[in-house]
Parts: structure tokens; sequence; C-alpha cells
């Protein structure tokens, strides 16, 4: 890896546009109004950096499909998305309150080189020290001139898990409920006036008049913007020598869970699983062994045997899982993987937004069956019928929440078949475990959302 260990997240916060100046920020944007829209797709393209929100889409190949076509298909607006509510991730709140200007630099990049509107940095209404630097380097930058043309606002939302999905992001970005759309934000963006389902379009921006037509729009993870200053003014070469073919730049990882300690730091893709959760986390309490490994709740479970997988997009996939936001649980060989697979399958149900039958209908069903399977009561379901709900749980969805939950549940029952068995479960009813919801990770420790116990599947909360 580069010889400097912290590229995104700076041993200090940067607290003043003087100090990320003197650190030699602040260059990327002029390099852009310089050299052109299509060198700085370029160098994306040739520094292969991949979204760092979970979908790891290249994000040269996202920007040009939205700067692409012409006036006919309206405005254009960029979004970064800050909303970070992945179960066992921590990464982009260090990021956005420790180098808030790195964010916004990469945010003017890409509102310039697709011609944004306006530009957008979304996050929770929650997430007070992350607005408050980010609020800080919105006024400094604004005023040495160092955003981008079109004006950039900053946007908070609610709790709710799909805040972070970026369909439901445009939504709450217009006022409304965090509730995904059919259509990508690249096809049906923000304030459009085209139907996108036969009836209903949007009424343009709050102030001025409707835009015409489809309005692309670019939705990026802080952590990717914050990569493209890096590659214009470090070069695409320099970059594509950090990490692994498929898997460039640094990577921001979380580990959480049966450890030692809590941690996030940058790694460089390639350093094995097992080498991330030492360093970041200590490793699991002495006499203990990693038993299994979740990244996020959106990927097939790894296993105790899997911990020499490199940390990349490619081996992840080849391993039978996916990187996803590189938030790792890790879970020791005291465990039950029926308590995950509860918690798990729990936390997808009171997060689904109930628009889509299957997935509702599906992820409630299936948590039901896994709570009756755990009571060892005899009249417990057979565990077919839990499969019979993870075949359906899909279909009809406008978000991967029920791949989610198909991916997740079935990886647990395939690989820890034992874990739910009548036989071992009337050994001793598996405990309840709390989704690790991160508030936040101090010295060592982190602090999960308590309350995410209490939700409930209408996004009420049970008194306490």
């Amino acid at each position: 890896m580069s010889s400097e260990p912290n590229l995104l997240l700076p041993p200090r916060p940067i607290t003043s546009l003087d100090d990320y100046l003197a650190l030699g920020g602040g260059r990327a944007l002029a390099l852009t109004r310089e050299r052109g829209p299509a060198w700085v797709l370029d160098q994306l393209e040739n520094a292969g950096l991949r979204g760092r929100g979970g979908g790891g889409f290249p994000t040269a190949r996202k920007w040009r499909s939205v700067r692409g076509g012409g006036p006919e298909l309206g405005d254009r607006y960029v979004v970064a998305n800050g909303a970070e509510g992945e179960p066992g991730t921590f990464k982009d709140r260090p990021l956005m309150r420790t180098n808030p200007y790195l964010v916004l630099e990469g945010l003017s990049v890409a509102a310039t080189v697709v011609g944004a509107r306006e530009a957008f940095v979304a996050v929770k209404a929650s997430f007070t020290p992350e607005i408050a630097a980010l609020e800080r380097a919105l006024q400094e930058m604004a005023a040495a001139d160092l955003l981008c043309d079109a004006p950039v606002s900053l946007v908070g939302g609610p709790e709710e898990y799909l805040f972070g999905e970026e369909k439901a992001l445009l939504e709450v970005i217009e006022g409304n409920e965090p509730m995904p759309r059919w259509l990508a934000p690249y096809v049906h963006g923000l304030y459009a006036t085209t139907p996108q389902e036969g009836w209903s379009a949007g009424t343009g921006p709050i102030e001025g008049p409707a835009t015409a037509g489809s309005n692309p729009t670019l939705v990026n993870n802080v952590e990717s913007l914050a990569n493209v200053p890096l590659i214009l003014t470090r070069g695409a070469e320099w970059y594509r020598d950090i990490g692994t073919a498929d898997t460039s730049g640094p990577l921001i990882c979380t580990v959480v869970g049966d450890l030692t300690r809590a941690g996030y730091g940058e790694i460089e893709p390639g350093t094995t699983l097992r080498d991330v959760i030492g360093r970041l986390g200590g490793g699991p309490a002495e006499g203990r062994s990693v038993k299994a490994v979740l990244s996020g709740v959106s990927n097939p479970i790894l296993t105790g045997d899997d911990l020499d997988t490199p940390v990349s997009y490619e081996a992840f996939q080849a391993a039978g899982s996916g990187l996803g936001s590189a938030g790792f649980i890790v879970f020791d060989d005291t465990r039950s993987m029926l308590s995950v697979a509860r918690m798990v399958s729990r936390f997808l149900y009171v997060e689904s937004c109930g628009q889509c039958r299957a997935c509702k209908f599906g992820t409630g069903e299936i948590t039901r069956h896994l709570d009756a399977l755990a009571s060892t009561d005899e009249s417990a379901p057979d565990i077919e019928i839990i499969g019979q709900r993870l075949r359906s749980v899909t279909d009809q969805n406008r978000c991967f929440l029920g791949e989610e939950e198909q991916r997740v549940i079935s990886s647990l029952l395939r690989r820890f078949p034992e874990d739910f068995t009548p036989e071992v479960v009337a050994v001793g009813a598996p405990e309840t475990l709390l989704i690790p919801k991160i508030v936040d990770i101090r010295d060592g420790v982190a602090y999960y959302d308590e309350a995410q116990s209490r939700k409930q599947p209408d996004w009420t909360y049970a008194p306490l």
C-alpha cells in the first residue's frame, strides 16, 4: 500500500479549510475545470474505483450513464449518500467527522462532471457531529470558491434502514418517507416530471419551475466520493497500485461482535479477513475461536474456515459472499446461528417498508417461524416452511431488502444446519441478540441503538 496509511481517515480530525489545504487538498476541482469531464471519467475508469456503499459498481460507468443523453432527459442532480445504517458498519461517519472537506470536494467534482443543477449531502438527522463538520466545511469552502457551481444542500433524514437505499433516499430529499421507487435514480431522478408508474410524477424543486424529463441523478456513497480527489491529484496509476486487480484504492472497514474490541480503519484490499479482524478488533477472546462472520446483513455468511479470504470484491464473491460496505460482524464459537438468524430476520422484517407484500409478509413469517423453532415447543413448524418463504420473499421487490433476507438466512441454514435441529435447540434456547446498529465506536467500545429492539413493523416504537 501507499506509504501514507491514512489516505481517507486522518490521524487527527481536519477542523479547518486551511489545514485541509496544507495537507494538499483543494486541487481536484480546479483540475476538473481545467481538463474537463472526459479527462475525469478516464481517470476514474483507469483507477478502477468502485462504489463503497455496498454494490461495488464501477464509478466511471455510473457517472457516464448520468452525464450521457441530451437536455430532453431533463436536469442532472448529484447526491452524496451518508445515511449510514447497515448493521455492523461505521465508516462513513468517521470520514464525515474527520475529513468533510474531502467528501465535499469529491461531490463538487461529480456535480461539475455531470453538469448538475443541484447537489445534496444526505445524512441521518441524528448524526449531530457529522452535520456540524459538514456545515462548517460547506461554509468555508463556499467562501473560498472551492465548491461546484451548483448549490449544495445538506439534508437530514429519518432513522429508517431504507433511508440509505438510493431510490428511497431521493424520496426523502423530496420531502417524503423513505419508500423505494421502482426505477433507479439514473432513470428516474430527483423532481422528475415523467411518470414512473403510469400515474404519478414529481412537482419539481421547491424553488423554481418544474423541470422537464426524467432528471438522471447520480447517487454515490460518501466514501466513494472521497476517493475521487485522491485519484485526480495523485494519478490513476498510483491509485491502482493500492489493493487488488478488481478492488483498488484504500478501503475503510469496521469490525464488531465477539472480539477483544470494536474498531474501524483503513486497510489495503487484499488483506485477509483474519488480519483485518486481528488488526482492528484484536481477534476473539482468549480460548475462543471465530465461528462465523457477517458482512453487514446483505450477504451470505462466512465461516471460520473462510478467514484467510482476502478482503476484496472478487475474493468475497468467490467465497460465496459479498464485500458489501466492509462492516464485519464476528461471532465466536459460543453463538448459536439460530440466534443470528432470528436477529437478522427480525431487523429486516421491521425495516421492510411494506410496499411489496411478498417482502413484508415473507420476512415476517420467516421471523415468526424462527422464533417458534427457538421456543423448543413441540408444535414448532417444520423448517421446510421457512425454506418456502425464503423462495418467495423476493417476489415483486422494489429494493434489495427481500434478497438480503433470502441470502443471509439461506446461508445460515445451509452452512450451520446443526444449529437449527430440535435436538440442539432443546439443549438451551438460543439467546436474543441485539442487532449491531452502531451509534458510535469510541475507545474500542461499540455503542448500539438499543431502541431498535423496541421498533415495530410499522416503524413506531413500543413504549419502554
